[in-house]
Formats: structure tokens, sequence, C-alpha cells
């Protein structure tokens, strides 16, 4: 018998707020947290939009010793974990420990561990800090989740770039529905805001030079923001035992490769995936659907999603409400699919869907329902999260109301 999935727990820490009312209150207001900032590194510097989160410093302190010592993508990871935890009302005791798998992802890992490795190398003569190893790897925030609450099932670091998120989420699903686990903590958490890693992006040419403008004509790019996005996922029917509040249901996930292009997306890669996640959905009206889209602002990726989306939904496609809140928090790279999860979530259950901000001016290719500039009520029955990374990964998680 296969097991369903379900969502009681939700954590957020993003650059429109440090929790998740804080983020669904910036959401739903259409507030943009984009700004210019200076980075330096030694003699060199340099400024561009970002969506930075702030003001975590006392609340870091509050994470214990193991966590103070850890690279700042691990301790966005543990808040975030903090607050789905909370919600889930779940006691970590040893018997659910052995049954709690712990799949926390990120694009890139500890990047400011390395940005100050190397310049106390190679400007400094220093050696580099003694738990640099540790702070750097991938699976360290998941590691120290396992730590933090005694999880002791199945656990290890997601990494596909800006897929991570919902491939975390998507395989957590998996693990539950197979009977590995019970219940799962699952999402994703980025923090490469530092000189070295926005070099390395200007160097592609694709930052924004102002601000992120998804889907409308005069886009010129992506803001990186930095952030964390955990779901608490149970099997229904272990929720429904203990009573929980279940938020949602996670009804579907797909994912492939396109198989083409590191850089280039593809429609057809894009369309496969969101057919995947869907498969085991009834869709009686397209009006019910919202789409949290990929929407990079990039000259490439939003009109290919729009095709995309029009390639599974043929002439329903005019019927949905698809929109980009990349616009608002910026891309968050390999966290973005577990922060947009929760904005799908959030707009599955508030029926309000949260806008594209920064949409002035119509693109012929891109022929959707943005949504644009501010929010709208809408009964929303079915919420897809699209996350499609460079290397050609594709990642999609579908909710619906219990």
């Amino acid at each position: 018998m296969t097991r369903n999935v379900v969502v009681t727990g939700m954590g957020a820490v993003t650059p429109l707020g440090a929790s998740v009312d804080d983020f669904r209150d910036g959401l739903f207001a259409a507030r943009c947290a984009i700004e210019m900032r200076e980075y330096a590194l030694d003699r060199f510097s340099l400024t561009v939009p970002v969506a930075p989160v702030d003001g975590l410093e006392e609340r870091i302190k509050t994470l214990g010793a193991q966590l103070l010592r850890a690279d700042r993508f691990s301790q966005l990871a543990a808040l975030a974990a903090e607050e789905a935890a909370a919600q889930s009302g779940l006691v970590f005791d040893d018997a659910l420990g052995a049954r709690t798998a712990c799949i926390i992802g990120t694009g890139i890992g500890g990047q400011a561990t390395f940005d100050n490795g190397y310049t106390a190398m190679l400007c400094r003569e220093r050696r580099p800090h003694p738990l640099t190893i540790l702070k750097v790897i991938p699976n360290a925030a998941a590691s120290h989740l396992t730590i933090k609450y005694g999880v002791r099932g199945p656990a290890f670091a997601v990494s596909s770039a800006c897929a991570t998120g919902a491939h975390a989420i998507g395989v957590s699903s998996e693990l539950i529905k197979s009977g590995a686990a019970d219940v799962a903590f699952a999402g994703a958490s980025e923090a490469i805001l530092c000189y070295g890693a926005l070099e390395a992006w200007k160097a592609m040419h694709i930052l924004a030079d102002e601000t992120c403008r998804p889907f409308s004509k005069n886009r010129k790019g992506l803001v990186i923001g930095e952030g964390a996005g955990v779901l608490v996922l149970e099997d229904e029917e272990h929720a429904k035992a203990r009573g929980a509040d279940i938020l949602c249901r996670l009804s579907g996930f797909g994912m492939n490769a396109d198989g083409k292009d590191m850089i280039n997306p593809d429609m057809n890669g894009a369309a496969g995936a969101m057919k995947l996640a869907l498969k085991d959905i009834s869709i009686d009206d397209p009006s019910g659907i919202y789409i949290n889209a990929h929407g990079t602002g990039t000259l490439l990726n939003d009109p290919t999603e729009t095709k995309a989306i029009r390639k599974v939904f043929g002439a329903g496609a005019d019927k949905l409400a698809v929109s980009s809140t990349k616009s608002m928090h910026g891309h968050l790279l390999g966290a973005a699919g577990g922060i947009e999860a929760i904005a799908a979530i959030l707009s599955l259950r508030e029926g309000i869907v949260p806008p594209t901000v920064n949409y002035d001016e119509p693109d012929s290719e891109c022929d959707l329902d943005y949504i644009p500039n501010e929010a709208k009520e809408r009964d929303i029955s079915v919420a897809l999260s699209n996350s499609f990374a460079f290397g050609g990964l594709n990642a999609v998680t579908a909710f619906e109301k219990v």
C-alpha cells in the first residue's frame, strides 16, 4: 500500500523575513527585499544587487556551540528547522529519531568559509581554520540537524544547483512512501553572499544590474539571495494518529534531466517534470492551479518556462495563476525550492497568490497571467513549485489541500 505524505511543519529564513509569518507578510504585501550592496575581499570589491538576510546574530547564538562554529548555510538551515519542528509538534524521542530522515541540500555549501580560507592562505599567509572541512562540506547542515534532534534515519545532502531544495523534498517524500521513514526534515539552505562567489556569478553575465524582473520584457538577469526553507514531512496516517495539524498533502513530485546543455534550458525537460508531478492529481479546472515559477528573470529561462507550461496545460494555461517570487526575495539558488515550496503552500492554504513584482513591460514570448505587482485572492486547490537548474536538472513539487 502506497503511503500518502503530508506537510506538518514549515520553517523559513528569507530576505523577506526570518520566519514563515514574516515571509508570508512580505510576499502578500509585494515587498521587494533586493538592494545594492558592496562586497570586498582584500584589495578587491564589487557592488551588486542582492537579497540578504539581516539581524540573525542573537538567534544564531542560541543554536549551541557546534552550530556557532558552523558555516552560515548550516546556521540558516538550523533556524528554519527549529521553526518547522516547533510547528509540527513532534517530539523526537529515541523511537521517532530512528524513523526520521533528514535530507537538507545546498547548491554550493560553505562558500564564505572557502573565501575566508583562501584569503588567509593567499593574502595573509595564514593557515585556514582547523574546522574548514567540516564547515564547507555540503552535508554539514543535514549532519548538524541529525545531531540537534537525535535523528538516526536516512540522512544526507542533495546538491543539484537551483533544483536542490525541490529534489530534497521529493526524495524525502519517496523515503516516507517506501516505508524507510515516517517523518523527514526536508529542504535546503544557501549562503553565498561573499565577494568570491558574487564575482564568479558576475563573470557569467547573467546578474541583473538593478533588480529582478521575471517575465517582464525589460528583464536583465537574476539577483542572488540567501536563506533556508525546511519542511517537516510525515506519513499521513502517522500524522493523523497523533492528531497533528496537517497543512497540506505533498501529492506529486517530478524530476528529470534535459540531457542537452549546461546553461540553456530545454522546454521539453521542464514540461516533462511538471507532467510527472501532476500524474496522480485530478485537475477539473486549471483556474484552481497556482504555479510558483522558477522565473529567474533571465532572457532564456522565462520564455522557455512559459512554453513548457503551455505544453503541459494547453489552452488551460490561460486560466492558471503563475508568479515568480524571486522578484521579491531573489534567487536563493539551492534553497530556492525549499522557500518557494513554502510560498506555494501559503498560497494554497490562504487563497492568495503572491505577485511577480517589478513587472512593468509585457513580453510577447511570456504570455501567461504572472499576477503582476499585486497579490490576488484566488481559490487554489493545487500548487506547483518549479525548480530548473544549471546542467539541465529539473524538479517540481505539487501540493494539494487535505
